[in-house]
């Protein structure tokens, strides 16, 4: 080994490299493996689908599956290779199942994984300068495994998948004047021709593949370059990092990951049964089986087709299939869009140019953060809507009221959602300002020597406090005038106004955090004394303080029940 190395360092200087990134420090929290579970996922439907790839037939030249294969029900059914192999793989190959079922359970969890990981990042801000770039990578990773998953899921051609090809030919034709070209090329001809399962094939295996392993790398690195991001605690700042090096401690930590994660998948895989197209048969555009869905991260889709209304428009003699057009590109364009291109908005409402390592806490920012769940809800009600008939069905109500509420809903519920968001955040955010100041309610009251109440508040702890006072206020943004000294129009006033209005729609609504003045002020209000039960006199004090002594229980009260009590709030509330 040590030859080995010595030869590998004399040539490509890896021993520079290993000692960078063994030395590399990465914070501790369960959040950031969130990125690890769609990692390894991915290397799992990579392991699987090299499995998989050599029994699957992706032809559809016609056959008549085997009068003695099993499953019964398809023997001496016309079906395509790719189908029959699909079959074939599934109950004549030892260990195809499990295969087919760990892959299919792989892509649900890798595309789960990095929809939350991608969440995580937003609502923390992880985003912010210098990590824009690394933003536009994991955005396009986000992509290309949906792309990835709609590929693989067409490929067994069985009923399901025809479908939800039948909806993309569709989609395709929706587009205005080169709609029927643009379908014409991605089948091969009229739908569903005999092209689109082998071309789907190699995108599926091979360019897809290739593009996510490629970002996948780009995101590792530029992660390694810009040092971890972490959550903020004591000694926590932009210029460290608190955590263990990569070496031994997290190596030996992603390695049992990948474990957990594999075993994990394996057990899905042997135990909930995924995809059995043998129920649905091969593909005939004729039948369309009820509760047909596609898999989760292309439901949203599939409600927003639902939702839409029958509207076509005829422009020029060109038919505008707005009940197509308009929830399959213009909706998802919308929101995939603001994802991609909303830490440049942030960033033009603030004029921020440092570098960020410390997360924030949602709900300090807390219109980011309504934005965010906004966006979430409007994607939850068109994942509810792309099963708008099994809600009828199972709930025994009428599809054309739920059709309605939902439509009605995907303008309203967006705008609800980012109200009462922001509220909560800006309540949490003077709870904060109000426990940092006064410390932990006790719920005992004390009585001084000169008569009056006093509530005994328990002391915040230094980590306690340094979450809650140790984040930067966002202001909106101050421009100069439109015209300068000599009263002449300033050159790019009209673009300060514009970024101006997008701060205060940011920041106009905040809550100021503690000073270090007000901390001090809080900490030197003493409010008096209380004679402790060991003889010495201590100092009780309100606010922000520290209570170095337990309220005084020297004397008994009776209380209503003529019991004997020995609660100081109890004799406070009563007398």
């Amino acid at each position: 080994m040590a030859t080995t190395a010595d030869y590998l360092d004399n040539r490509v200087g890896v021993a520079k490299a290993v000692k960078f990134i063994s030395r590399k420090i990465f914070p501790d929290h369960w959040s950031f493996m969130l990125g690890e579970i769609a990692l390894w996922s991915f290397v799992v439907i990579l392991i699987s689908g090299v499995f998989m790839t050599m029994f699957f037939d992706p032809s559809m030249g016609h056959t008549t599956y085997p009068e003695d294969a099993l499953p019964v029900s398809m023997q001496g059914v016309p079906m395509s290779h790719a189908f029959a192999s699909t079959l074939h793989m599934s109950f004549e190959v030892k260990g195809g199942l499990l295969m087919r079922q760990i892959h299919h359970w792989g892509a649900l969890i890798f595309i789960g994984a990095a929809v939350v990981h991608m969440f995580r990042v937003f609502f923390t801000g992880a985003f912010r300068k210098p990590r824009e770039l690394n933003w536009l990578v994991g955005f396009s990773l986000l992509v290309l495994a949906l792309l990835a998953g709609f590929s693989g899921y067409s490929l067994p051609d069985d009923v399901l998948s025809g479908n939800g090809l039948r909806i993309a030919d569709g989609v395709a034709r929706s587009i205005p004047i080169i709609g029927s070209y643009a379908s014409f090329g991605l089948f091969g001809g009229e739908f569903p021709g005999t092209q689109i399962i082998p071309r789907l094939f190699t995108v599926h295996i091979l360019l897809i593949p290739a593009l996510i392993i490629g970002l996948v790398t780009v995101h590792l690195m530029l992660m390694v370059v810009h040092k971890h991001t972490q959550y903020p605690g004591v000694g926590r700042t932009d210029k460290n990092v608190v955590g263990y090096p990569a070496f031994p401690v997290y190596a030996a930590k992603m390695g049992g990951y990948f474990a957990m994660t594999f075993g994990v998948l394996a057990l899905m895989g042997a135990t909930m049964s995924i995809n059995a197209v043998w129920n649905y048969g091969p593909y005939d555009p004729s039948p369309v089986s009820a509760g047909a869905q596609p898999d989760w991260y292309m439901l949203f889709m599939e409600g927003a087709l639902r939702l839409m209304p029958g509207w076509e428009v005829v422009i020029g003699g060109y038919t505008l299939s707005l009940n197509v057009l308009i929830p399959a590109l213009v909706i998802p364009g919308i929101l995939f869009g603001l994802l991609a291109v909303y830490p440049f908005i942030e960033a033009a409402a603030t004029k921020d140019t440092r570098e960020h390592h410390v997360l924030d806490r949602p709900r300090n920012v807390p219109t980011r953060t309504a934005i965010g769940v906004a966006i979430l809800g409007e994607f939850l009600l068109l994942v509810a809507a792309g099963s708008n008939d099994l809600l009828a069905t199972h709930f025994h109500l009428s599809i054309n009221d739920i059709t309605w509420t939902l439509r009605i809903g995907f303008f309203v519920l967006p705008v609800v959602l980012f109200m009462v968001t922001k509220r909560i955040c800006l309540g949490l955010q003077r709870r904060d300002r109000e426990l940092a100041l006064h410390g932990h309610e006790t719920g005992r009251v004390v009585q001084l020597d000169n008569g009056a109440f006093m509530e005994v508040h328990k002391p915040l702890s230094d980590h306690e406090r340094w979450l809650l006072v140790a984040h930067e206020p966002n202001r909106v943004l101050e421009i100069e005038g439109a015209t300068d000294g000599n009263g002449v129009d300033r050159p790019g006033y009209r673009k300060d106004a514009v970024r101006q209005k997008l701060s205060r729609f940011f920041y106009e609504d905040r809550v100021e955090p503690v000073t270090p003045a007000e901390l001090v002020a809080a900490h030197a209000h003493t409010h008096g004394e209380v004679e402790g039960d060991d003889g010495p006199v201590k100092p009780v004090r309100g606010g922000g303080i520290g209570v170095e002594l337990e309220a005084p229980h020297e004397h008994q009260h009776e209380d209503g029940d003529g019991l004997a009590s020995r609660s100081v709030a109890t004799l406070a509330r009563k007398e």
